[in-house]
Order: structure tokens, then sequence, then C-alpha cells
């Protein structure tokens, strides 16, 4: 149990280095501003929530941390289709391919019409680290276990997601066309956490997924 609780955090724990680092870099520009309260350890059953920071991100970065972020999901998805026997985990796992896959081709689109080179910061690289920790715990497991593991993952990923777009990404945003962007990609990863919180009581209740698909 204690591993599998490990496991839920640790793509969740990339997100929230993400008000730590603009933390950091908002005490080394502004040492009149008073730093911001430092964000707590998740707790094992419930993931800790990013306290709002500066808009300090730089619109590279930006671009580097969606794109690490969505890829983090693409692969966890992909390993779900894989390992998976539960019909309905499989079919979500598709969708989070698909969409994601989706969102990385319209914002690389985007930042190359801007001429935004992505830029790596701690936080994509925080991202990509955390992704990888997550796909090599989950391979280890199997059957309901995996299935809960991945979803219970993809709920708490999904709601520290959502967090930082709304507290990091759209405020730290200075190209207009870019934050449009961030704004209009929320209702999918809305719509993700929804289709995947349903996912997850199903299996708590010991069901198989099958009623839990919803677009």
């Amino acid at each position: 149990m204690m591993r599998t609780r490990s496991l839920l955090l640790l793509s969740v724990g990339a997100l929230l280095a993400f008000a730590p680092a603009c933390k950091k870099k908002e005490e080394a520009t502004s040492a009149a501003t008073p730093p911001a309260a430092p964000v707590p350890n998740p707790a094992p059953a419930e993931p800790a929530t990013p306290a709002p920071a500066a808009a300090t991100l730089t619109d590279p970065q930006i671009a580097a941390i969606v794109v690490a972020a969505n890829q983090v999901d693409i692969d966890a998805g992909q390993l779900a289709i894989k390992k998976s026997k539960n019909a309905e985990v499989k079919k979500f796992a598709e969708r989070m391919i698909t969409d994601h896959s989706a969102v990385n081709k319209a914002a690389v689109e985007l930042v190359t019409k801007l001429k935004v080179t992505p830029e790596d910061s701690d936080a994509s690289r925080g991202l990509a680290t955390g992704g990888n920790e997550t796909r090599a715990r989950l391979e280890k497991l199997d059957g309901a276990e995996f299935d809960k593991a991945y979803v219970d993952n993809e709920v708490a990923y999904h709601e520290a997601v959502i967090t930082v777009l709304n507290t990091q990404l759209i405020p730290s945003a200075s190209n207009q066309e870019l934050k449009d962007a961030l704004v209009g990609a929320k209702p999918a990863f809305d719509a993700h956490l929804q289709h995947a919180k349903q996912i997850q009581a199903v299996l708590a209740s010991g069901g198989t997924a099958a009623h839990a698909h919803s677009k």
C-alpha cells in the first residue's frame, strides 16, 4: 500500500515543484517582496495544492512545461494500453494519448508561429524525471493493482495540472495567443479529470469500469 501511495505522488510532486521554483526566482528578482509560503509536502492520501505564485515563468519555459506535462501523460497512457486488461481503462488511456498528443501538436505549431523556442527549466526537467519514475513503478504492477494505481495517478495528476495552469502558466504567459491557448486547453483537462474520477469510483467499488466512460 505504501509503495502504491508513493507512486501516485511522483508526477504530482513534479508539478508541485513549480511553486518553489517560481518562489526562488521571485526572491532573486525582488528583495522587497516577501517570499511565498512554502508548499507543504503532499500527504499520502491527498496531494497538496500548489500555492499561487507571482508570474515569473517566461513564454519559452511555459512552452517546454506544456510539452513535458503532455508527454508524461502520453507515456503513461501508452503503458496502460500495454498492461491493462480493463477495457475502460484502456479506452481512457487511448483518450489521453489522442488528446494530449493533439495539445502538444497545437503547442508546437503555436510556438513555431510565434518564433518561441521552448526552454527547459527545473519544472520541465522535474516533470520528465517524475514521469520516468512513475512509469518505472507502474511497470512493476499488474492487473487490478495496476489499474487502480494508474487511474488514481491520473486523477491526482490532472488535478495538479489544472491548478498549475490556473496559478502558474496562465498568469505567467506574456503573449496573448499563448495565454489564450492555455485557457482553451482547460476544458479538456477538466473533462479528463471527471472521466478519471468516474473510473476511479467504479474501481474503488470493485466494479469493472464498464460504465465509467464519459466524453
